[in-house]
């Protein structure tokens, strides 16, 4: 885990609980999104989206602080990851993710992606190939002519399509971008501030909706 990994961990233990939704500024702690729509709805669930990319350095240093906020949501609320799709190497990533959430491991194999990109640097970030990524996933598995065959599927496909026109409609500006419902672009000065104001967001849209 890096340094400043370890210290958004810290101040993330020691910060106070959430602000209250109403003491969120419009245009500061969030941006409402005009139109927006969840990624995949589902009956009696809160969404929170975090669109992120393997190759961002701000994603690989949020990842762990994410993951343990991810572990201490109420039970309502679904947590769920779409892959920048924003062209050239992050498509070639976010086609490798829909591959992997394909064949079941793109959630053991998520962490690791970010250390082999950013800290083993045992992964191209420019230019990676589908034998690279399937070499990547044979560890978990993966039968590396299977995982090449994911990644030209008419499903990855779907997916990656579906991804690009979530991104537009929700107007995301870059990684990583946390979304409630659809309907809440969240902003935060720094990790710690993103994930009070998710936390108040997501108050605010239990409160609308009922729990």
């Amino acid at each position: 885990m890096s340094l400043m990994s370890r210290v958004l961990l810290a101040a993330l233990a020691l910060a106070p609980l959430a602000a209250p939704a109403a003491d969120l500024t419009p245009g500061v702690d969030y941006t409402e999104i005009e139109g927006g729509q969840p990624w995949a709805p589902l009956a009696g669930k809160i969404e929170v989206v975090e669109v992120f990319g393997y190759t961002c350095p701000h994603c690989a240093h949020f990842e762990p602080t994410l993951e343990k906020w991810v572990a201490k949501l109420p039970k309502n609320v679904r947590f769920t990851v779409v892959p920048a799709t924003f062209g050239g190497n992050w498509d070639a990533f976010a086609r490798a993710y829909f591959a992997a959430e394909q064949l079941g491991v793109a959630q053991r194999s998520h962490l690791a992606m970010f250390q082999a990109l950013h800290e083993k640097q045992t992964l191209p970030m420019q230019n990676i190939s589908p034998q690279e990524l399937a070499m990547f996933y044979a560890g978990y598995g993966v039968e590396p002519g299977r995982y090449i065959e994911a990644l030209k599927s008419d499903a990855v496909n779907a997916k990656m399509q579906a991804a690009r026109a979530f991104i537009q409609r929700e107007q995301v500006p870059g990684t990583p971008s946390l979304i409630i419902n659809g309907v809440y672009l969240v902003r935060g000065r720094d990790f710690d501030q993103l994930l009070r104001n998710a936390d108040a967001l997501i108050a605010r849209t239990q409160a609308r909706t009922g729990p």
